[in-house]
């Protein structure tokens, strides 16, 4: 079961690869007539989607008054200096399973 759908993931993977290769030239026409209508506009400014500097300093302004609060945390730490003894009957069944296994 495992190989047949390792057979259809890679079928998926190279048609998908066909399709990228057999449409990039169909992509690039769409890229370049919207481009070319982009640049017209005059959407391809690279401030167009960015702030203005006075925006920013604002925000920066606003940012530097309100002061974040941390809480500290007084809880005391507990420091475990005993070490937990592990489960000494689970411990036991899989090392007399593994001396089974290796008699046999």
């Amino acid at each position: 079961m495992f190989r047949l759908t390792q057979i259809v993931r890679n079928l998926f993977i190279r048609i998908q690869g066909l399709f990228g290769v057999l449409f990039q030239s169909v992509s690039n026409f769409f890229g370049n007539f919207f481009g070319f209508f982009g640049n017209l506009f005059g959407f391809n400014s690279s401030g167009y989607f960015l702030e203005s500097d006075q925006q920013q300093q604002v925000i920066k302004q606003a940012s530097a008054k309100e002061q974040i609060e941390t809480n500290q945390d007084n809880t005391p730490k507990i420091s475990a200096t005993t070490r937990r003894r592990s489960n000494a009957k689970v411990d036991d069944y899989f090392l007399n399973m593994a001396r089974d296994v290796k008699k046999n």
